[in-house]
């Protein structure tokens, strides 16, 4: 995994007390998400900085809370290194919301291998919260959606961006790997690979288009590779006629409730 590096991680930081400052909130989580997550970054991938924040109890005291944004996000810039930040966050709310329906987002975000803040009383509880709430049913509908839609958006013509094809192999290998219950999807795709990649010679076409993809740029295009176009064509084909796995019962909501206000508390102590 890509470490990052100690200037960018301090430019990020100092962003992330920016948002806190002028916000009047506190960031209880931050991370990496994206492709320096997964472990496929190119030279010059964006740093996808995503985080969980909480406003003031009175914030959520109101009769129009509901219709009070839920969102922050700051405009896309370059650090003084050069590199592209993009820093977005969700209210803790909407996340445990977005959570209770397996959502895939907020599931990889508490996961991350890259974390630049959390707070230690309160994210380890959330991310027990976001392991229970995980509905394999939910997550595979959405990396299997995910997987065909990017397909016949960007791979199916005589040249392809070459990144895409980890936006397809990516989620297929995650349909793979609920489909062998293994439980939450890993968000590294090293382990997905290890997992459940096809014997033959997938795994070494895979592992040098990372090697390629991490010294190349994001905007590298090329012919299609036969040994990837052949396997993502015969998962999407597979999967129009394969069982899902059952429905299973949402996480509750008294225990989203407990956590929501727990952490308030905790986070807004003096």
């Amino acid at each position: 995994m890509p470490a990052v590096s100690v200037p960018i991680r301090a430019e990020i930081l100092d962003r992330l007390r920016a948002i806190e400052a002028e916000e009047d909130v506190r960031l209880i989580y931050a991370c990496e998400s994206g492709s320096r997550a997964w472990g496929f970054p190119s030279a010059d991938s964006d740093y996808d900085v995503r985080f969980l924040y909480v406003r003031p109890p009175d914030w959520y005291l109101s009769v129009n809370v509901e219709r009070r944004p839920d969102v922050l996000r700051r405009p896309i810039s370059v650090s003084a290194s050069g590199a592209v930040l993009d820093l977005a966050g969700w209210d803790l709310r909407k996340a445990l919301v977005l959570l209770r329906k397996s959502n895939a987002s907020p599931q990889e975000w508490l996961r991350s291998p890259i974390v630049y803040r959390a707070d230690g009383t309160v994210v380890p509880d959330l991310q027990t919260v976001a392991a229970a709430a995980f509905r394999p049913l939910a997550v595979y509908h959405h990396y299997r959606s995910m997987a065909k839609r990017t397909y016949h958006d960007h791979l199916a013509g005589p040249q392809v961006h070459t990144k895409k094809y980890f936006y397809v192999l990516r989620p297929l290998l995650a349909v793979r790997w609920i489909e062998a219950a293994l439980g939450p999807v890993p968000v590294e795709f090293s382990a997905l690979l290890d997992a459940v990649s096809p014997p033959g010679s997938f795994r070494p076409t895979v592992d040098a288009l990372i090697e390629a993809k991490r010294s190349g740029s994001e905007g590298d295009a090329a012919a299609p590779i036969p040994v990837l176009q052949t396997f993502i064509q015969a998962e999407l084909a597979r999967l129009e006629h394969a069982s899902p796995p059952p429905p299973t019962d949402p996480i509750s909501m008294d225990r989203l409730n407990t956590a929501f206000r727990t952490t308030v508390r905790s986070v807004w102590a003096e």
